[in-house]
């Protein structure tokens, strides 16, 4: 059983199968690097991975195993591995979770290919998705293209089936490398505190933040869900990106908490709806070359995007000014996460405001992100820049401070992330600078000092980015 990002043992149809197959199994993990347009893990995704892997191991020995620990710094060596592997223990299957970005599909098929040479049988499955990306297409077979009509046709059609029961099987404990000396968790120095005090990274974990959010978090979602200052998202997220969590345990739980009451069916559905969402940024990288770097739309290819190296920086360290954005900012490199309507506010700031390419704060969140996902991330930063599959248009323009005060209304957000502009009153929490000189002396702040002035003006900057917009629509 090859693991990749499906690090869990229950509702996990390649392990099922392996389990069932009436052989002794081997569970693999391999430390993929250097692979050929592969995207390495970012520092947030390698914390997290280091606890998950660990905490599957953990669970592999409570039932007779281990996890079988490789590293790979090219396509050789992975071929080699498995060479090594099938020699030792005469390996006749080989079951993984299917991957969807063309780099990881060239790759696994190339796999394929050397093990079915060596005489060993490869079985596939969904693994991470609720429904694979062919099978949600319009009456001509095409891939969708909007979101709307590709959840109407999966929620049409979709039924759980990733098996639920983890069968008792043979395992093989076979010592592989030592965790710790791949060096996933950061040293010198460790950044990590603000991320353990977030985070419990595995299965379990996984499983208890589901029924947490299902037993109440979920209450008011459709609304609620965009209020950062508010606990009532599901921070899901992270662990479906490592694949300790399967969709379809995810959508059965959801709707067994509908039919019984525990959730009302306008929570349950628009929460699963941004399910939905997972699946529609997976169609898309299926579809797509190399959704992290090539625009989707190819009319922004010749877009003249800005150079700024000292905004930028401000931007990632959470001092442009505007304190929706740094605080934005600030939680994602102390907790490795942002809310998502605060994500979508500092992507349109680096983007529209500060006419940086997309591709510079999609870089940045993969790094930092413990949820970096290959299809949402960059799906989600097109979807902002403008160029991507049904995605806000480029003159859609995130105005900070309204965003801020319509969606962090009494400040509590701002404030978690900011405490240094705690003390002004709430009317000027999300525009400092509007505040008197009298206000921000009694609230103990010097504006570019204790608290950095707005790096740009929010309509000479909004001005500059339609301006930019217009000439590429004439070009």
């Amino acid at each position: 059983m090859w693991f990749r990002n499906d690090l869990r043992l229950k509702h996990n149809p390649a392990f099922h199968a392996a389990a069932t197959s009436d052989l002794p199994v081997l569970c693999l993990y391999i430390l993929e690097n250097g692979r050929t347009d592969f995207r390495a893990m970012g520092a947030a995704s390698k914390w997290w991975a280091d606890k998950s892997i660990a905490s599957l191991d953990r669970a592999l020995k409570d039932r007779g195993g281990s996890l079988h620990l490789r590293s790979s710094s090219s396509e050789d060596d992975t071929y080699a591995i498995f060479k090594d592997l099938t020699n030792a223990f005469d390996v006749q299957n080989v079951f993984w979770n299917r991957r969807y970005a063309k780099y990881d599909r060239d790759f696994d098929a190339s796999v394929k290919s050397e093990l079915k040479d060596l005489g060993v049988n490869v079985c596939t499955f969904n693994g991470n998705l609720l429904m694979e990306p062919w099978q949600v297409t319009t009456k001509d077979d095409q891939p969708y293209k909007v979101f709307t009509p590709f959840w109407k046709s999966l929620k049409g059609q979709f039924e759980p089936n990733h098996p639920q029961r983890t069968p008792d099987c043979e395992l093989v404990n076979h010592k592989g490398e030592a965790l710790e000396s791949w060096k996933l968790h950061p040293t010198s120095p460790d950044w990590s505190d603000g991320l353990e005090d977030a985070w419990t990274p595995g299965e379990d974990g996984a499983m208890n933040r589901l029924s947490s959010f299902l037993d109440g978090d979920i209450s008011g979602y459709p609304t609620e869900r965009d209020r950062p200052d508010l606990r009532s998202t599901s921070r899901l997220s992270p662990y479906l990106a490592f694949g300790e969590i399967s969709p379809h345990q995810i959508w059965r739980s959801t709707q067994a908490a509908m039919e019984t009451g525990k959730v009302s069916d306008t929570d349950g559905w628009a929460f699963l709806r941004e399910v939905g969402w997972r699946d529609f940024s997976y169609s898309l990288i299926f579809q797509a070359d190399a959704l992290h770097r090539n625009n989707w739309n190819d009319r922004f290819d010749g877009f003249e995007w800005g150079r700024n190296e000292s905004a930028q920086t401000a931007w990632q360290k959470g001092q442009t000014g505007y304190p929706i954005v740094d605080a934005g900012m600030r939680e994602l490199w102390q907790s490795g996460w942002m809310h998502n309507r605060v994500r979508m506010i500092v992507a349109s700031f680096l983007i529209k405001h500060l006419m940086i390419d997309w591709r510079e704060g999609e870089e940045w969140f993969w790094d930092t992100l413990v949820d970096a996902d290959c299809a949402n991330n960059p799906a989600s930063w097109q979807w902002v820049a403008g160029s991507g599959a049904d995605a806000a248009p480029y003159f859609r323009i995130f105005n900070p401070i309204t965003q801020g005060q319509k969606f962090d209304p009494n400040g509590d957000y701002v404030r978690k992330w900011i405490p240094e502009i705690g003390n002004l009153p709430t009317r000027y929490l999300h525009a400092p600078w509007e505040a008197s000189g009298a206000v921000l002396k009694d609230a103990g702040i010097t504006l570019g000092k204790t608290y950095p002035k707005p790096i740009v003006e929010h309509k000479r900057a909004r001005e500059r980015a339609l301006e930019a917009y217009e000439a590429t629509k004439a070009s």
